[in-house]
């Protein structure tokens, strides 16, 4: 934006125009957000400017199960308390997160990273498919239960995981319909996690 024309300083409107690019931010909100954090003490700005740094650089994929770790292997995989047993496979980390805040589920995590959609260009070798064939492979292993979303593409995932499983004689389950079809696991309230996970049924 140019500097003149707008009356704005250049990095005013930098700043403007990266707030734009998040989810749900539109032209009014990154202006409110970028005028608050001219307002705020230069501590606090700059602690969120290194929090973002520190995320970006120091948060991966664990190679285990890909969530995401600062540490590899994630807390989850390498703490001995966990069900080694039970493996839940999500789409994407931040399931992990809200699946973990019920309490519900001791187990291990599989992070797909993404779904299978033949239109969008996503097939099963794009995801972690055979990573967690694999693991169920390496023996250990006596469910695994598909929390992948009740979409479409959640639902036919879900379904070409477990063709692949079920001839290695493991267990495989899914979520009960306590989430309504077309939600996101993501936008699940407590309660609908919970009717979910503790009505699953084998498939």
């Amino acid at each position: 934006m140019d500097e003149q024309r707008s009356g704005m300083p250049v990095s005013l409107s930098r700043l403007m125009t990266e707030l734009v690019r998040l989810p749900g931010i539109g032209p009014r909100s990154a202006e409110r957000i970028a005028f608050h954090l001219l307002r705020a003490d230069q501590a606090d700005a700059m602690a969120l400017a290194e929090a973002i740094r520190e995320v970006k650089q120091s948060l991966r994929h664990c190679s285990r199960c890909y969530n995401l770790t600062d540490e590899d292997p994630c807390p989850i995989c390498r703490d001995p308390g966990r069900d080694a047993s039970l493996i839940v496979v999500v789409e994407q980390p931040k399931e992990v997160i809200l699946l973990e805040q019920t309490g519900l589920l001791k187990g291990h995590y599989h992070v797909l990273m993404g779904h299978i959609a033949p239109l969008e260009g996503i097939e099963p070798q794009d995801l972690t498919i055979d990573a967690l064939v694999r693991r169920v492979k390496a023996g250990g292993v006596r469910e695994v239960l598909l929390a992948t979303n009740p979409t479409m593409e959640g639902d036919g995932t879900a379904l070409y995981i477990q063709s692949i499983l079920q001839p290695l004689g493991v267990s495989v389950s899914r979520l009960a319909r306590g989430l309504a079809v077309g939600s996101q696991v993501e936008y699940a309230s407590r309660a609908m996690l919970e009717a979910a996970i503790t009505g699953r049924t084998a498939l």
